[in-house]
């Protein structure tokens, strides 16, 4: 008889932190939708181009969304990782929350403009993952 894995917290996390990028970007692009390209709207021919002009509040977006899709590699091959290593499950996504919940306040403070709690919490985040790597280790 076959044997099911079933669908963990940690597993949810990996699918909400591929979202937040994507909720970064509008965040980025909020201040262009509604209005013509012509009068310095959101440009979807060329967006790259038009997210390069922004400043302020949506050039702050836009970079945490740069930098939340550049953690993404680590935590999603950390959270498969320590399943496939057999990690204590109620572990793994407590641990997976705390990321989580780290990167959102990052992203929270990225956008603020608060950068030195920004790096403060980047750090952690980043300790958090290399826990969950390991956590399957024995």
């Amino acid at each position: 008889m076959p044997t099911f894995q079933h669908f963990t917290i940690a597993y949810g996390c990996v699918l909400f932190m591929a979202i937040l990028p994507i909720m970064c970007a509008g965040l980025a692009k909020r201040s262009g939708f509604g209005k013509r390209r012509s009068e310095g709207g959101f440009d979807n021919v060329d967006p790259r181009a038009w997210l390069h002009k922004q400043t302020g509040f949506a050039a702050r977006a836009n970079a945490a969304q740069a930098n939340t899709f550049e953690a993404l590699p680590f935590f999603f091959a950390a959270v498969i990782i320590a399943h496939q290593l057999g990690a204590i499950q109620v572990r793994l996504d407590i641990l997976a929350l705390i990321f989580v919940l780290l990167r959102v306040l990052y992203v929270m403070m990225y956008v603020a403009g608060i950068a030195n709690l920004r790096s403060l919490i980047w750090t952690a985040a980043f300790a958090v993952n290399v826990g969950i790597l390991f956590l399957g280790v024995r």
